[in-house]
């Protein structure tokens, strides 16, 4: 496939506000993509050359890119920046600038693709001159649409609002038939993480094939999520009697994958923070013996002097590149093991959990850094209450209450797994997770931010779209303020996103991808907003909601507070014990 043939599909990817339009153009795309090219199409599409596992970055910033435009274009790289002030998109600035050019892109998928990943390795002396080269000569040999595509590859900034399970869609209705098909091929990618081996696979191999893809030691599993309930009489009731309990620590979920000596960590959003966290590293390769292995953790700051574990806030200094080993003596990270879901070239995840726990305490020695957490059994409600009251004692979140017989669901999200935090219970005073879907321009002092109050959403499963549930204009500083104006800009789009539900139109639509923790007084019922709302029923939404703080990058839109937890939200928020 040319990549000219390539970018028209993503033209009418950007240009549509239907997320069945979306899947339909998709499945139109793939129709005509050979086995050969399927994988780097994917990847292409999600602004990768690789997937998201791998650390590997393009690693051009706005300025880079702007040089390689002017580059391509003779002009001045003060030029392209001044236009990009003025357009918010340096896609579009580049269409403007190529715009006198005929040329029809022949260039393949594959020779774009292989250029892109040829800037991404690049490293030494003579980097950047090289990048910027590479990039410029692809532009020089493109059509408008093609090169506007392009350069939005590596500031990952493509505005095409597709999400994985669209992909999945047009996948199953491609190559199966109908997307109500794509049951199979989720779970398969919930194993792997990986959408390009999964089309792969597909276009070589069949669903028998895609059936076979397994866990594997250096590609992570997509993490199981936890519903909530209300209280420990009604979660007992749920698990059938008999519980598992473990404590919820804030911190960051990190999968620890081991091979020989080889360690490598990942995030809830499947990026790879392995450099991040040298102390877990040394403490896996201390303490765990096998061979290979997979374990589910939650990573905590540590102070050493009060012998305490820090808040979130304190954790998330731990995310960063730079000055690492520094910050893991001052500030030192433990990890709290709470599952296992490979062993020795075999995979796990099919065991129930209780078999996995005896597991976890054989293979994870001593406690000095990694902290094994193979939780306790028990039929009573009142021993849920007790460690409940335990954990927030010891100011952690609450519990993680599980079915002692269910297996190990990558990516699902369901009762087997429930969550019991503080305030779970009475009016509401739980955070919920939001999505920002766009901003609308305030008055007075914040209309110099660009921004005055934000439109949120939350997901709904079912429907994989994103459902708003409140304007949020409070709980904000200033800087904060004109970092959300920063933020967004980068991902604004001109129309609603294909895969957004709103009766509200703000000012500046953004695609779904940024999370925050927001807290509210109650659920209400509102006509206003479309979270749950039905033809005969009204939406719901949060009165008096307040910004808490941005989740950073540990959680993806999909998994934010969902429909059917706030529904759930707003059955229990007045229940008293």
């Amino acid at each position: 496939m040319t990549f000219g043939n390539f970018a028209k599909y993503l033209q009418q990817l950007e240009e549509t506000s239907s997320r069945l339009s979306l899947i339909n153009i998709l499945g139109r795309l793939f129709a005509e993509v050979e086995s050969s090219d399927i994988c780097q199409v994917v990847y292409l599409i999600q602004g990768r050359v690789a997937p998201f596992y791998e650390a590997i970055e393009i690693g051009m910033s706005e300025k880079l890119v702007a040089q390689a435009i002017a580059k391509a274009y003779g002009v001045s790289r003060e030029e392209v920046l001044k236009k990009y002030s003025e357009m918010g998109d340096l896609g579009k600035v580049t269409e403007v600038l190529s715009h006198q050019s005929s040329t029809i892109s022949n260039q393949t998928v594959g020779d774009i693709f292989d250029t892109l990943l040829e800037i991404a390795k690049t490293s030494g002396a003579g980097t950047v001159e090289k990048k910027v080269n590479l990039l410029a000569g692809l532009l020089q040999e493109m059509d408008p649409i093609s090169a506007k595509h392009l350069v939005r590859i590596p500031m990952g900034s493509s505005r095409l609002g597709v999400g994985d399970p669209t992909i999945l869609d047009a996948f199953a209705e491609c190559k199966l038939g109908h997307r109500k098909e794509r049951k199979e091929l989720e779970e398969a990618y919930n194993r792997t993480s990986d959408l390009g081996i999964i089309g792969e696979t597909l276009w070589n191999k069949g669903l028998e094939g895609v059936k076979k893809l397994d866990v594997e030691v250096g590609r992570p599993l997509r993490s199981e999520l936890t519903e909530r309930l209300p209280d420990a009489k009604t979660i007992l009731e749920k698990m059938g009697g008999r519980a598992h309990i473990q404590y919820k620590y804030d911190g960051f979920r990190v999968q620890i994958h081991k091979s020989g000596d080889t360690v490598r960590l990942f995030s809830r959003n499947l990026e790879e923070t392995t450099l991040m966290m040298p102390e877990i590293i040394e403490g896996v390769l201390k303490q765990v013996k096998a061979k290979t292995i997979i374990l589910d953790s939650e990573a905590l700051a540590y102070n050493k002097t009060s012998e305490e574990f820090l808040p979130f806030q304190e954790t998330t200094k731990r995310r960063r590149k730079y000055q690492v080993e520094e910050m893991s003596k001052t500030l030192p990270l433990k990890a709290f093991v709470f599952d296992v879901m490979y062993l020795n070239g075999k995979s796990l995840v099919d065991l129930p959990l209780d078999e996995r726990m005896k597991v976890l305490v054989s293979e994870v020695n001593g406690d000095e850094t990694l902290i094994p957490e193979p939780g306790e059994f028990t039929d009573s409600a009142e021993k849920i209450q007790q460690m409940f009251d335990d954990a927030i004692t010891k100011g952690l979140e609450g519990l993680i209450v599980k079915k002692p017989d269910s297996r190990y669901e990558a990516g699902a999200r369901n009762f087997n797994w429930v969550k019991l935090k503080r305030h779970s219970a009475g009016e509401l005073k739980d955070t919920i997770d939001c999505v920002i879907l766009g901003y609308i321009f305030g008055k007075g002092k914040r209309s110099g931010f660009g921004a005055g109050s934000l439109l949120v959403g939350v997901y709904d499963e079912k429907k994989d779209m994103f459902v708003t549930v409140s304007k949020i204009g409070t709980g904000l500083t200033d800087i904060e303020w004109k970092e959300i104006h920063e933020r967004s800009d980068k991902i604004s789009v001109d129309h609603k996103p294909a895969r957004v539900d709103s009766l509200i139109t703000p000012t500046v639509w953004i695609q779904p991808e940024i999370v925050i923790e927001v807290l509210a007084d109650e659920i209400t019922k509102s006509p206003t907003h479309t979270a749950g709302k039905t033809d005969s029923e009204p939406g719901y939404a949060l009165r008096f909601p307040r910004l808490v703080r941005f989740r950073g990058e540990d959680k993806r839109a999909e998994d934010c507070t969902t429909v059917a937890e706030l529904k759930e939200m707003y059955k229990l928020q007045y229940k008293k014990d």
